[in-house]
């Protein structure tokens, strides 16, 4: 009996390394995980025997898929459930008529997962423009994802370095003049809440350390430097308590982000995009891993874009370094859930 987890790999943007970097990192890590590349099974082909003669992938259509599941391969060999593409990709060069194909490795990824025939999904980079550009309103894989699976509210994490830092993001991609607003009491606790269950669920972490980090230079110097603090995040920390969490803070961030802090946490909670990840993108050294919680499955992906013009300069120049650790966090998140179930 294969005891590998079995962990969907889509392949982004077919212009992007994301191909490139999906077929390396599967190829390198099938002897510990069962990795199914969805994607356009001839561009694969062309790039895996670029990389390496050795390397043996095995197309299966969707139909036949959706009839009869995955074929018992040996590790030496790769399934692909083939979303073939309109028209053939150059490396570089955007085509929107490949938009709706890219699409669809998500829409398989995400309705098998959902069955129970995928333990997690592990998502190349795509290009935004590409997809919209073929007339599909999109916004990216992780407000996509929560469409798709009905989910009402989803959280950037990131993790990365050794040993692992995990970080939360109260607020994601928004400008800084609008952090302040969207900083409420509801919409904080409702992070908290999924951080803290998917922490104990995806990651097996029976009683999770979470600290806060406060909006405002030096946690707002006690109402000095903002009152968010003591009017939003110190509220929704003494509730979260109540409800048996343990989420301490706010902490200042300038001064958080040390080992005698962290060996004492399992997550730091960061109220804004670049105020907790630079020291994770620096202590990662492009090896990050992004997680999306509150999905009722487990999606971890990439830290980086689909870089275009590194794949125009040919095969073999892209780091899967990302890609790597993306696959494993996947792997040991799905061991967690299956033995917390």
């Amino acid at each position: 009996m294969d005891k590998r987890p079995t962990i969907a790999i889509t392949c982004g943007e077919p212009a992007g390394i994301g191909p490139e970097i999906s077929v390396r990192a599967a190829w390198e890590l099938r002897s510990e995980v069962r990795g199914v590349l969805i994607g356009d099974a001839a561009l694969l082909s062309l790039i895996a025997s670029d990389l390496d003669p050795a390397i043996r992938l095995v197309a299966i259509s969707t139909l036949a898929f959706r009839n009869s599941g995955l074929p018992h391969l040996p590790a030496g060999q790769i399934p692909v459930i083939d979303c073939p593409l309109a028209e053939p990709a150059v490396p570089g060069k955007l085509d929107a008529r490949n938009g709706k194909a890219v699409l669809q490795t998500l829409d398989v990824a995400i309705r098998y997962a959902l069955q129970k025939q995928f333990d997690a999904i592990v998502t190349a980079p795509l290009q935004k423009s590409t997809i919209n550009d073929a007339g599909v309103p999109f916004t990216g894989h992780t407000e996509y994802l929560a469409e798709k699976t009905g989910t009402p509210q989803v959280v950037m994490m990131l993790a990365g370095g050794d040993p692992m830092l995990r970080v939360a993001l109260a607020t994601t991609h928004l400008p800084l003049q609008e952090v302040p607003a969207a900083i409420t009491f509801d919409g904080l606790s409702r992070t908290i809440d999924i951080v803290h269950a998917d922490l104990r669920r995806k990651f097996g972490i029976d009683k999770p350390r979470i600290l806060v980090t406060g909006l405002n230079p030096h946690a707002g110097e006690g109402g000095y430097l903002g009152r968010e603090e003591i009017e939003v995040i110190a509220p929704v920390l003494q509730a979260a308590q109540a409800r048996g969490i343990a989420a301490t803070g706010p902490y200042p961030a300038d001064t958080l982000f040390q080992p005698k802090y962290l060996e004492n946490a399992d997550c730091v909670l960061a109220m804004f995009h670049d105020q907790g990840l630079p020291v994770l993108k620096h202590a990662s050294f492009g090896r990050g891993v992004n997680i999306t919680l509150g999905l009722p499955l487990i999606r971890t992906s990439v830290d980086h874009g689909t870089a275009l013009d590194l794949a125009a300069s040919g095969i073999g120049h892209a780091d899967h370094g990302s890609m790597l650790e993306a696959i494993r966090v996947a792997a040991l998140m799905a061991a967690a859930s299956a033995q917390h179930e």
